[in-house]
């Protein structure tokens, strides 16, 4: 009973293994591919829990968590409507979400701080984002359990919830880089 036991204990332990490795392998391949703005762009030696603060839709009607993500990886986008390299960015996260968005990723981006709701809804209009949610963290409570300084910030979740990567000031996320990391990560994942 006892060998049986073990032998039970031992093929749970290596399932779980597995997608730690294959994950290794995609933080590996990815980060060889850093260039241009993507070299800003930092793996962490070990994954790191993320908060569980909360923030809310649009309207604050509905309380979210970044724990509503888990299942996919999430490139967490903080952003606030009087920054202007956050601005710039903004559009190439759209393209980015339009291009590889789906079952596995997802752009998710939040306003943090005091970000009017009608200040928030024109931002996106004049530079044309219609498919990236307009979430706020109006007490910057997320953001100051994400260690967040500074904007913009760009934070890469992995399926299991846990942040793997981050990126201080603004990036071209639309260049061929971005898009070559992020692929190895999925396909890793």
């Amino acid at each position: 009973m006892r060998k049986i036991l073990f032998a039970l204990l031992y093929t749970a332990m290596a399932g779980l293994a597995i997608p730690a490795a294959a994950e290794d392998a995609g933080i590996e391949a990815a980060t060889a591919l850093r260039t241009g703005d993507m070299k800003k762009l930092t793996f962490h030696s070990a994954p790191k829990p993320v908060s569980a603060a909360v923030f809310t839709d649009f309207d604050g009607t509905a309380e979210l968590q970044l724990a509503d993500y888990q299942g996919k990886y999430v490139l967490l986008n903080f952003w606030a409507t009087w920054c202007a390299p956050c601005r710039k960015e903004m559009p190439m996260l759209s393209d980015l979400q339009t291009e590889l968005g789906g079952d596995t990723f997802e752009v998710v981006t939040i306003a943090t701080g005091r970000n009017p709701t009608p200040a928030m809804k024109k931002f996106f209009d004049e530079i044309g984002v219609d498919n990236l949610p307009l979430h706020r963290d109006p007490k910057q409570a997320l953001a100051r359990d994400m260690a967040v300084f500074g904007l913009p910030i760009t934070v890469i979740i992995n399926p299991d919830g846990e942040e793997i990567a981050r990126l201080r000031g603004d990036a071209d996320w639309s260049s061929d880089a971005a898009k070559a990391i992020l692929r190895a990560l999925l396909a890793a994942g």
